[in-house]
């Protein structure tokens, strides 16, 4: 029985998922996952980065929201292909070719130099690595010192009730609506399961720092429901 990778499993899920990927993004999170992408962006305009690499950056939502907000030039790399030919496409419509591009990478091993970038980002993305000390250390090599890392990542709600409708939404109404809408059962139960495995909340800034990273925050969104991280090299 030849054994497959978390890498290959998740490359395969996303490009399988794509066309449906960003549409069911926005419906399963009640088009809330704009805000939060726009809190991270204030977060980092604030540090004027010149240059911006977005790992895991999928079909491009949070390249383009930097783009859009400054003038910064961002490179997003992903595992996905398929995301990849997507946000192309959308940095296309937007006119934005001269400021983002996408290339496939994974975030182990990134074709970088050392202390290449003055900001990393990463939405929705870092509990999908396979391994995530690797990738973070690999994120921390390429970034330069002083610059920042603002990582979007879901969280687990502790607080009466949105704890248990929390639950009740992710293991129940999140696999059902996404096996209806992208006919991948896997992907939709994948989800759920990933943000409970996650590490989140003070065992996540312990693995930043752990990492060799300082000065780690905290800003919960929604009660709970997801965080971003933010550190410094």
């Amino acid at each position: 029985m030849v054994s497959v990778s978390k890498r290959e499993l998740v490359r395969d899920m996303f490009d399988d998922i794509s066309p449906k990927y960003d549409f069911l993004n926005h419906l399963l999170s009640f088009g809330v996952d704009f805000l939060w992408r726009k809190k991270l962006v204030r977060l980092l305009k604030s540090h004027n980065p010149s240059l911006v690499l977005d790992v895991a950056t999928g079909t491009g939502d949070l390249a383009i929201a930097i783009a859009q907000a400054g003038p910064a030039k961002i490179t997003g790399v992903d595992i996905a292909e398929k995301m990849l030919e997507i946000g192309r496409k959308k940095i296309a419509g937007k006119g934005l070719e001269a400021r983002v591009n996408l290339q496939c990478a994974d975030a182990s091993s990134l074709p970088f130099p050392d202390d290449a970038f003055d900001a990393i980002t990463v939405a929705f993305g870092v509990r999908n690595y396979e391994n995530l000390a690797l990738g973070l250390t690999e994120m921390k090599r390429v970034l330069r010192p002083g610059g920042i890392m603002l990582i979007l990542e879901f969280s687990h709600p502790s607080c009466f009730p949105m704890k248990q409708l929390y639950h009740f939404y992710s293991r129940f109404i999140i696999p059902a609506v996404g096996r209806l809408v992208s006919g991948n059962s896997r992907a939709y139960r994948y989800l759920p399961e990933s943000v409970a495995a996650f590490p989140s909340g003070n065992d996540f800034r312990d693995i930043l720092r752990s990492v060799g990273l300082r000065n780690e925050k905290q800003y919960n969104l929604t009660a709970g429901i997801a965080s971003i991280y933010m550190a410094e090299k």
